[in-house]
């Protein structure tokens, strides 16, 4: 996997000449700033679409399922609509898009949910010796016995498909546990447990370059108290957070190599995918690392992991995005050689 030197993909002239790009986001034709609900949600997605008007190919700009029910006027999708209100919605668009034969940005739809069901991301980290938290899967619907649940002072309870925190809860005992998945369940979601694990997350961005997964700097979000939970409103920037903890480059060479080596495992289950988040949990009282979750299709919004990282990349906003939809259209779209890119 890259890890360094690494340098922006512009698209190439002959496929802004000839494609039309169509963004798909459920803001995506939002003017204003933070959404009451969505937070910096609706600001990401409208940065994102500026960013696309500029890089000078026809764009149709959709905001609904239903842009992609009929073929649309054009060539190559780049969807961002991952929480439509309904479970599993994040494999919706592209499934669409396979139904009419429309190439995206982004992971299929079947490696989509492999990635966003947390209880499977887990398996394939253990599977390869990816340390990760203990857990038990709750479906809904089906029998609940807390007792299943590894021991722990508290638990983590938190929606299995879900990202940004949304949902998350915590327990001290197994009332309050089973009485939180109870709360997860009729919320139409799996609940997946797991023991609270002091520490701070760090976060890995990986993108393509030059046709291979390609990491940009590791960033971690250092908590002032390694025991708060952070929470969707904090994450959506809906609340103060800023006592809370702060987003900054990681660089601890010791662990920063174990993550490289954990992510270079967890990548290749994955590929092709071309961006995508690999969330750890670092102990740094022990030293303990563990994955908390895969995140493919993230947020790429320049105030949150990616934007950063890929400043710290000596990358523009712009050329990240640029480098996303490039690689993807390159991989992708038939007759388009890959010196084309150069």
């Amino acid at each position: 996997m890259q890890t360094a030197d690494l340098e922006p993909t512009r698209l190439p002239d002959r496929l802004r000449e000839t494609q039309r790009l169509l963004f798909v986001a459920k803001h995506a034709k939002w003017t204003g700033g933070l959404h009451p609900e969505d937070g910096n949600h609706a600001v990401y997605h409208r940065e994102t679409r500026e960013i696309l008007e500029a890089l000078g190919m026809p764009l149709l700009v959709a905001d609904s399922y239903e842009a992609l029910f009929d073929r649309p006027d054009a060539d190559f999708a780049f969807p961002l609509l991952n929480r439509g209100g309904f479970f599993n919605s994040e494999m919706l668009l592209p499934l669409l898009c396979n139904r009419i034969g429309l190439p995206y940005v982004g992971a299929s739809p079947i490696v989509r949910g492999l990635s966003d069901d947390k209880h499977l991301t887990k398996l394939e980290a253990a599977a390869r010796g990816v340390a990760t938290a203990p857990w038990t899967l709750f479906r809904r619907g089906a029998p609940v016995d807390a007792s299943r649940c590894p021991p722990a002072r508290r638990g983590v309870i938190k929606p299995n498909n879900t990202a940004a925190s949304w949902g998350l809860r915590d327990a001290h005992d197994r009332a309050e546990l089973a009485r939180a998945v109870a709360e997860i369940h009729a919320l139409d979601h799996d609940a997946l447990v797991e023991p609270f694990i002091e520490g701070s997350d760090v976060e890995v961005p990986v993108i393509t370059c030059r046709g291979a997964p390609a990491m940009l700097p590791m960033m971690i979000f250092e908590q002032a108290d390694p025991s708060h939970l952070r929470t969707y409103q904090e994450k959506r920037d809906l609340v103060d957070r800023s006592q809370k903890y702060s987003l900054k480059l990681f660089d601890d060479a010791d662990i920063g190599a174990r993550l490289i080596d954990y992510t270079a495992r967890m990548a290749d289950i994955f590929r092709p995918f071309d961006y995508g988040r690999f969330e750890f949990r670092v102990d740094f009282a022990s030293g303990d690392i563990r994955l908390l979750e895969v995140n493919l299709n993230c947020n790429l919004w320049s105030e949150k992991v990616f934007g950063r990282a890929a400043v710290a990349a000596g990358f523009s906003q712009a050329d990240l995005i640029e480098t996303i939809v490039a690689e993807s259209m390159i991989r992708q779209l038939v007759g388009f050689a890959r010196r084309d890119a150069a």
